[in-house]
């Protein structure tokens, strides 16, 4: 199954089982940067390694049972499907004894790993998502116009649209007069199928949720085209394409990929930035992992804040499900908390139940001075 949505990742993290661990299966499976044999190698390991952890491992015979099992059936799944899988990352949720299995092709490589745990591990697929923007790219003209639908990588023709719009005449007829009249009616001409693509812009942009509008137009047709876009649509360009519509899919994907991780670059130093300024100015906003889990807890945050890769081991309340840095019992209700092997993971995991933006800021950042880990507040805390 591709993997694309935040559904995915919140239907996930709602199973747990009370009484077996969950196995959570990372995989980096470019084989534009490994070869065969190298990937191969990985996973065999990561399994072998995996299964001298559960060996080793405080637990009774039937957890370690339904882990063995995990294992075997994921080493099943990636001996017959390797080879045909073309996609740069795989995931797989396993938990044997509840009949549990989930697996994911992922569009972009994760950091290969294996992990046991209550719940699945959930917390690369939120940074997947957070990496990938719904681009809605036009391409256009006088005569043509192309548009495209680009997401995690993959590209698709949505719609295309053809006129014949007359070329410029040279100047002719008594003094002139007649070749100004055809370069009138031209003007007209091409000033109306601007405003037709406008029009098929605009209805072919409301039937998707897109973040961003990459357009690829001619100079000196850009100020009259984007001069008859809706208000909305002008708000949502966000870079411009070198492309034209007589050009392929492939060359537009790759000029769009290209400028889509840029943007993104600027869009998380822009968020760092934003998120320090707040904090000095004591405004809205919370770093370090005890402060912002404790707004997390509250019900405070709006948008959570944390660096790629950043793990942490913390603890929980069994009851009131509130996350700790170090809290061997839960302020609330007393009861004992419970170890957990990544509390970032958990926290990122409550901040997509209540509704929260999440946003992954890669390495190294000015986060890194600010404990790697914040948030903006819905209010002070």
């Amino acid at each position: 199954m591709k993997f694309s949505s935040r559904r995915q990742v919140e239907n996930l993290a709602k199973f747990q089982s009370e009484d077996f661990l969950t196995t959570s299966f990372y995989l980096n499976s470019d084989k534009s940067k490994m070869r065969k044999k190298e990937i191969v190698l990985s996973l065999k390991n990561l399994l072998r390694q995996s299964k001298s952890q559960v060996e080793q491992m405080d637990a009774s015979k039937k957890k370690k049972d339904s882990l063995f099992k995990d294992l075997d059936r994921i080493n099943r799944f990636c001996s017959q499907n390797l080879s045909s899988n073309n996609f740069s990352g795989l995931a797989i949720f396993s938990c044997s004894s509840q009949d549990f299995w989930q697996f994911y092709n992922l569009p972009s490589p994760p950091r290969s790993r294996i992990i046991f745990d209550k719940n699945p591990y959930v917390r690369p697929l939120s940074a997947i998502l957070d990496k990938y923007h719904r681009i809605f790219a036009l391409t256009l003209d006088r005569k043509e116009a192309k548009w495209y639908d680009i997401f995690m990588g993959e590209i698709s023709l949505l719609d295309s649209h053809k006129e014949d719009v007359p070329s410029k005449v040279k100047e002719g007829g008594w003094e002139g007069y007649e070749s100004k009249r055809i370069e009138r009616h031209i003007a007209t001409h091409l000033h109306d199928n601007l405003k037709k693509i406008a029009q098929i812009t605009f209805k072919l942009f409301k039937r998707n949720h897109y973040d961003w509008i990459f357009l690829g137009c001619r100079e000196k047709y850009c100020s009259d085209f984007e001069a008859l876009l809706h208000p909305y649509l002008k708000s949502k360009i966000k870079g411009r394409l070198k492309t034209m519509p007589g050009d392929s899919q492939t060359t537009l994907l790759r000029e769009s990929l290209e400028l889509e991780k840029n943007l993104k670059n600027q869009e998380e130093d822009a968020i760092v930035l934003r998120l320090i300024s707040e904090l000095e100015k004591g405004g809205l906003a919370i770093s370090g992992l005890k402060q912002t889990l404790r707004s997390l807890n509250q019900g405070a945050v709006q948008t959570f804040v944390v660096t790629r890769n950043f793990s942490q081991p913390g603890r929980m309340c069994p009851k009131c499900r509130f996350l700790f840095a170090d809290e061997p019992k839960c302020p609330s209700c007393q009861r004992k908390t419970e170890k957990m092997l990544d509390i970032i993971d958990e926290a990122v995991e409550a901040a997509m139940d209540k509704n929260c933006e999440v946003k992954h800021i890669a390495s190294p950042s000015k986060l890194n001075r600010y404990g790697k880990i914040g948030a903006f507040l819905r209010y002070k805390t």
